[in-house]
């Protein structure tokens, strides 16, 4: 090939149309690159607020891929309609083989518009618990609580689960609408101590500890039956009582704070012990592998005289 051929080659090349788009659609997706840059680095120093500072910088990403789509479209638009067909069967196979990515993006638009959880939340999700800390196109990224630490803390994982799962299991979401959760104490006592006396200290520790929890979620739950058909629940601390073989059992339950379980049954049980102090062995606690004896018959003996 001579020097004139190969020149020739490469004013084709350079004059060709296909390229001329190509190049021009690398310019286009550039220059939307750079407009996100800067609105979201805008966003970042003007916008104070942090939930709205993440959600404004994800709708923009989200704008930045449908102009760089929209501008690859406008620029091969003369072509677009010789190469139906052709996009209709690569498409076809393109869904066979991403159809976990497809429905990773469909579960994202779910979660966006269908208000299944947002970040902040503490969610279920496949299987793991934790904190929502980002929403993506395909994976929800979540701060782990649970697995082997007791009383939902962290345990220092990051967890990226695909959007998919929400339409292949339960999303159990902790605070979407109700941002407290009920849980329960369970003391034994022992028989013998004075039941009325134990039922007063555990109705007042629980007023005292988790009373203002109790009326916030009063408030909330109003809402609750408001919008969803769902009756009116007691969210008022309650004591119940049940006889075991061990002793007497009262389950204390109360509302919470969702992420403060831990740190409320914490001040509950050490409230409990510090009045049962107080009362100088008129409350006992018993334990669920003693046996005491309550009572016995008497028994007379009678030693006859010798013989």
């Amino acid at each position: 090939m001579t020097a004139n051929d190969l020149e020739a080659r490469i004013s084709e090349w350079l004059f060709d149309p296909m390229v001329g788009r190509l190049v021009a659609s690398l310019i286009a997706i550039l220059l939307v690159v750079i407009l996100v840059r800067v609105v979201q680095r805008g966003v970042g120093r003007y916008v104070g607020d942090s939930e709205l500072r993440y959600r404004l910088r994800k709708l923009i990403t989200f704008g930045g891929y449908l102009a760089a789509i929209l501008a690859v479209s406008v620029v091969f638009s003369d072509r677009l309609g010789g190469l139906t067909v052709a996009f209709g069967v690569a498409g076809a196979g393109i869904a066979f083989a991403l159809q976990e990515t497809i429905a990773s993006v469909a579960g994202w638009l779910a979660v966006s518009f269908g208000a299944y959880y947002r970040v902040g939340d503490r969610v279920q999700l496949g299987g793991t618990k934790g904190d929502v800390i980002d929403i993506g196109m395909l994976r929800t990224t979540l701060m782990e609580c649970g697995a082997w630490i007791n009383g939902d803390l962290y345990t220092g994982r990051i967890v990226r689960v695909a959007n998919s799962f929400v339409f292949k299991e339960p999303v159990f979401n902790y605070s979407a609408d109700f941002h407290f959760l009920w849980d329960e104490v369970v003391v034994l006592v022992r028989y013998g101590s004075d039941l009325a006396t134990a039922r007063t200290i555990f109705e007042e520790v629980l007023d005292e500890v988790s009373g203002e929890y109790a009326r916030r979620a009063e408030v909330e739950w109003e809402k609750m039956v408001r919008k969803f058909m769902i009756e009116k629940a007691q969210v008022a601390p309650m004591v119940t009582m049940v006889t075991k073989e061990a002793g007497v059992e009262f389950t204390l339950r109360y509302a919470v704070d969702f992420k403060k379980r831990r740190s409320t049954r914490d001040q509950v049980c050490s409230r409990i012990l510090e009045r049962f102090a107080e009362t100088n062995g008129g409350v006992e606690l018993a334990t669920s592998t003693s046996i005491e004896l309550v009572d016995l018959p008497r028994v007379k003996v009678q030693v006859d005289g010798a013989r």
